[in-house]
């Protein structure tokens, strides 16, 4: 079983005792977690799609850790002005593991 949620304005899809990175959530580690925008629940060949969201359908998780992602540079240089600009960023991340789905 498997099912599409949103969650930090993205998409991802999960299945039970996956381990994913989302957007940064304010909550403990340890602590239990309950999506509830679901958009798509599926079955093998059988699926129910919402308008937007499946009612009933959430997929419960746990939350593993917190932490940082990779840095990403950007470097912008303007020639011949004697200019440069360099910024660096590590986006914030929470770990979750899905414990189960449940498709009403």
């Amino acid at each position: 079983m498997y099912a599409v949620v949103r969650t930090g304005g993205k998409q991802y899809r999960v299945s039970s005792g996956e381990k994913l990175r989302i957007e940064k959530l304010p909550a403990a580690v340890g602590s239990e977690l309950v999506l509830d925008e679901v958009l798509l629940v599926g079955d093998g060949a059988a699926f129910k799609v919402g308008t937007p969201v499946v009612k009933g359908a959430s997929v419960k998780a746990k939350i593993l850790s917190h932490g940082l992602g990779e840095k990403v540079m950007t470097f912008k240089l303007r020639r011949r002005k004697n200019s440069k600009r360099h910024l660096g960023h590590r986006q914030s991340y929470t770990e979750i593991e899905v414990t189960g789905i449940s498709a009403a």
